[in-house]
């Protein structure tokens, strides 16, 4: 064979191929430089800093609540006799005064109220001419003193039947006509309206036509969840806002605190008695509820919207006074629906980030 005939060219054919290959894998080294997140003095300023509350046994709490009119200061207006509802002087929201027209109703039986009030005058007038007689029978001794005091019996009865009729004729609006009409019995604004033009009435109708409220107090009737009930009491002072009027604050006391809970929202009610003499307030609007109460929690604490949970864990980003963010996890002992209470991670004075935190830890961590 060829390569044995010559051995120095095989060897070197060999030596050439090595450096070839050693050429094809060795490569040079490049150093990697690791992209390490950092936290800027540019960034930092521009984040919201939410500081460590000290555990003073005191704290705000936020309710929802709605406006309502108070029960106390608002008449429901019912029809006390059955007909035809004719002309309707009012609309929802309108402002009406005391014994103010709201509606007509054309009745039979106020017909029969005024019969009753017609009739009624005519007996009484038969037993006082009655009288006369008896008195003048008595006198010439042609009556006994049995047969006067009978008759002057007959004509106080009379007198009581004309009484009830007119009190009745007069309970049902007073028309001697056989016209209905249906007044307001307060001052204040018209907040329902249950009645049409043309609609029958019946003596069983069990719905109001009409409720008409006074409203220079209304309440802020309160949702209280079950974990915050009993930390509020009978008398504490409340502070309520409203969407209309944010800057607005309405003060008042929580005059009541219901007994049942309902059973669907699992929240218990109580109610602000406000004063609202400007009228801003209107039943229906929607209101938030701030009370300053007392805690049996000795704990600094913190806005929950600061918190960061990660795996079973519970975590804040720590300002440190070195203007350095770290994370810190920490321990929760207690939470309530605008505070959360810390055992373990945090005392009160330090600084923590309440903006972009979640960001910020997934960078950081």
């Amino acid at each position: 064979m060829s390569y044995l005939k010559s051995p120095k060219k095989y060897l070197c054919l060999i030596a050439i191929a090595g450096i070839v290959a050693q050429r094809c894998t060795t490569t040079t080294p490049t150093a990697v430089k690791e992209d390490r997140f950092e936290v800027t003095d540019s960034l930092i300023s521009k984040l919201l800093i939410d500081t460590v509350q000290s555990p003073n046994n005191r704290m705000d709490l936020n309710f929802s609540a709605k406006i309502a009119a108070n029960d106390d200061l608002q008449a429901a207006i019912y029809p006390m006799v059955s007909g035809i509802v004719g002309a309707i002087n009012v609309k929802i929201g309108d402002r009406v005064n005391k014994g103010q027209v709201l509606a007509s109703v054309s009745s039979a039986e106020m017909a029969g109220f005024d019969k009753e009030v017609t009739s009624a005058e005519a007996e009484l007038k038969i037993a006082e001419r009655a009288l006369q007689q008896a008195e003048e029978l008595y006198k010439s001794g042609l009556s006994s003193a049995k047969e006067l005091a009978e008759v002057k019996n007959d004509l106080i009865i009379k007198k009581a039947e004309l009484q009830r009729a007119n009190t009745t004729l007069k309970l049902n609006g007073g028309n001697t006509k056989g016209n209905y009409q249906l007044r307001s019995p307060i001052n204040g604004f018209v907040i329902e309206k249950h009645v049409n033009s043309h609609m029958q009435l019946r003596p069983d109708n069990e719905n109001a036509l009409f409720k008409v409220a006074d409203l220079s107090k209304v309440w802020a009737v309160i949702n209280i969840y079950e974990s915050e009930f009993a930390m509020l009491k009978e008398g504490d002072e409340v502070e309520v806002s409203v969407l209309s009027y944010p800057e607005k604050p309405y003060r008042g006391k929580i005059e009541r605190i219901y007994n049942t809970i309902d059973n669907e929202s699992r929240v218990i009610n109580a109610r602000v008695n406000i004063t609202n003499k400007d009228l801003s307030l209107k039943p229906g609007m929607m209101a938030t509820v701030k009370v300053a109460a007392k805690s049996d929690v000795n704990l600094p604490s913190v806005n929950p919207e600061t918190v960061i949970f990660d795996e079973n864990k519970n975590y804040v980003l720590v300002l440190d006074p070195k203007e350095k963010i770290r994370v810190q996890e920490i321990e929760i002992a207690r939470k309530t629906s605008n505070r959360t209470y810390v055992s373990k991670g945090l005392t009160a004075g330090d600084k923590v980030v309440a903006s972009k935190q979640v960001f910020l830890f997934e960078s950081l961590k």
